[in-house]
Order: C-alpha cells, then sequence, then structure tokens
C-alpha cells in the first residue's frame, strides 16, 4: 500500500512486486483551487483530511485485499507542503502501526523517477529529467535507489512558470496543458530568451523567460496591439523545451547511461515528449523512457514503485516519521 499527499491529489494505491498497479486511487482538488489561481495550502490539507481514509477503502476494495495481504507501507514524507505531508504521513504510520505493518518513507521525486518501472525495467546508470510545478532537475543514479542532482532550477520550475504564463493568457490552473494544445497551433515569433542554454553547467532558470513574457504582453497592452496567443504559447513552450532538451543532451555526453526517463507533471507535455523523441536519437545506446502520462501527475502508484525499491535495500522508518517539506537529493559532489 502506498499513500500521497504532498500537494493537492490525495492518492491510495495497491502495487504488487513493484510493477503492478492493482488499484491507484486519486481525489483531486484541481476545482478548489481553481477560483485562487493556483494551490492554497490550508485548502489542501482540508481536503486531504476529508479523502484520505475514503481512498484507502476504495483502494483496498478495487484491488481485492485486506490488512493481512499488504506486506509494507510507503508514504510520501517530503518535499512538499507540510500540511498536506502531515495527513498521508499519519494516516500511513496510523496503519503500519495498528496492523504491525513495515513503514518505508518515499522522496517524493524519486517516486516520479521510478514511475518509469512501469513502462521498462530501469536500467543502471540512469538519467532522469523531473519538470513538474514545484521542481525542474537532472537526477543521476549510478546504481538503484541511489539518487544524485547534477542539476536543478536556480528559481522558477518549469510547471510554475506555465502557470504563471497561463494566467496571462487567461487560462485556469492549473495551465500547462491549455497551453501545451495552444502551443501546437502558433508559431515560435517572439523569440524569448533561452536562459543559462550556454552556461557551463546543467541548471536550469525560467524566471527570465517569464519576465520577458510578461513584458511583452504588458507593452502590447500599452499600445493597444493584439497579440497572438497561440504564437505566445509556442514562443514560450519552445523557450522552455530547447532549454531543458540542450541541457539533457549536454549532462548525457558527460554521463553516459542506459536510459534516459522523462518524470513529473510536465512529462505529459507533448512537446517536449515529441523533442525528446526526437534528441534521443543522436544519443546511441540510451533508451528513452516516459512516465505514462496517467501517472506523470502525482498519485500514489509512483510512491508504490519506489517504495518496493527502497524495501529491497532495507529502508524503512519507524512511529517517528514526520514530514521534511524541504526534503531534496545530494547534489553530485563533482558535477
Amino acid at each position: 500500500m502506498s499513500f500521497e499527499s504532498s500537494c493537492d491529489e490525495t492518492s491510495v494505491a495497491i502495487i504488487e512486486d513493484g510493477h503492478k498497479i492493482l488499484s491507484n486511487i486519486v481525489a483531486t482538488q484541481i476545482k478548489s483551487h481553481q477560483r485562487f489561481g493556483g494551490v492554497v495550502p490550508e485548502v489542501a490539507s482540508r481536503h486531504h483530511i476529508e479523502e484520505i481514509t475514503i481512498c484507502v477503502d476504495d483502494a483496498m476494495r478495487e484491488a481485492n485485499v485486506t490488512y493481512d495481504d499488504i506486506d509494507a507501507i510507503a508514504v510520501t514524507y517530503g518535499p512538499g507542503l507540510v500540511g498536506a505531508l502531515l495527513i498521508g504521513v499519519t494516516a500511513a504510520k496510523t496503519i503500519a502501526w495498528a496492523h504491525d505493518i513495515p513503514l518505508i518513507p518515499v522522496n517524493h521525486i524519486a517516486g516520479h523517477i521510478l514511475a518509469g518501472r512501469y513502462v521498462e525495467k530501469i536500467e543502471y546508470p540512469a538519467l532522469a529529467l523531473v519538470v513538474s510545478g514545484g521542481h525542474t532537475e537532472l537526477v543521476l543514479m549510478p546504481e538503484e535507489g541511489e539518487f544524485k542532482i547534477i542539476g536543478e532550477t536556480r528559481d522558477d520550475a518549469a510547471g510554475e512558470a506555465y502557470d504563471k504564463v497561463g494566467r496571462v493568457l487567461g487560462i485556469n490552473y492549473p495551465a500547462g496543458p491549455k497551453v501545451d494544445e495552444m502551443a501546437s497551433k502558433g508559431k515560435d515569433t517572439f523569440d524569448f530568451p533561452r536562459a543559462m542554454e550556454k552556461d557551463d553547467n546543467f541548471d536550469f532558470s525560467f524566471s527570465g523567460l517569464k519576465s520577458a513574457f510578461l513584458n511583452t504582453t504588458h507593452h502590447a497592452d500599452q499600445i493597444k496591439e493584439k497579440l497572438n496567443k497561440d504564437d505566445l504559447a509556442t514562443s514560450f513552450q519552445d523557450a522552455v523545451v530547447d532549454v531543458l532538451v540542450y541541457k539533457t543532451k549536454r549532462a548525457l555526453a558527460k554521463y553516459p547511461v542506459h536510459q534516459l526517463i522523462l518524470a513529473g507533471g510536465v512529462a505529459a507535455n507533448h512537446g517536449l515528449r515529441s523533442a525528446l523523441d526526437k534528441a534521443i536519437n543522436d544519443v546511441p545506446n540510451t533508451q528513452l523512457v516516459k512516465v505514462p502520462l496517467k501517472l506523470c501527475g502525482d498519485n500514489a502508484a509512483m510512491i508504490g514503485a519506489a517504495g518496493y525499491v527502497l524495501a529491497k535495500k532495507n529502508i524503512f522508518a519507524g512511529v517517528n516519521l514526520n514530514a521534511d517539506p524541504s526534503l531534496d537529493f545530494d547534489l553530485l559532489e563533482d558535477k
């Protein structure tokens, strides 16, 4: 059994052998947060409280299991919103204690990455490009269960930039899917900056791109010029995708790996998936593993996949497990 409650999705799943999904219940809160233009932590926490036991019951019923069938319980304990995390952690600890079941602490980002197990057996060493609302990073995995950051965003995550740009385009939260759809119809006519593309590192920055987008649209409003929204979306998305792909290819050149895993909420972006499909052709002996669209967003099935890997390494937690909203992987020392 696995739990995920790091942000605005309450999810419980039953996973068999780390790669077979028996159930994956997700209670979304999107409609509750749309009126605010983004996730409100207190609202998210209250929804988790309302939904968590319902999700447990639904997951067990769908998988047709009882607590006697559960070998371990995996739970996201960070990173994320502290109040939201605490709901999932408390529920998982309570069930683990009540039924004397081992508890596995899972890093949310490890869950996103290891959701790739539902597509292919992961061959190590591997590299992951994680792109979501809160994170944009390149993670090297020298071996199973080991994660080292070689590049990360220095400001906004890519998904966060999508949501901010979406507000300007008049798109409700979450804006990513709609911006992606619009980008497929327009042209890159604005040539927005590709921040840090030529820097000698694998880090990202999207605040400058966001500012350039806002300045362009505000200036147009001032002079009463009407801009093509599809072209704006295309120009923005091309700038994001170009940098992500360029940095990833450079990382693959420095750190040869068997597989590149594309994970995270923004991994569902069709423009990014298509660009990586083309880019991987220039990287021999490396397979592109794209997390399935239905598992790109936050869900407990990905936490179950990661929990299985950690259990094999005898990584367990006690009832003193607490939420860690700032949890992160270590940096690779020689990056």
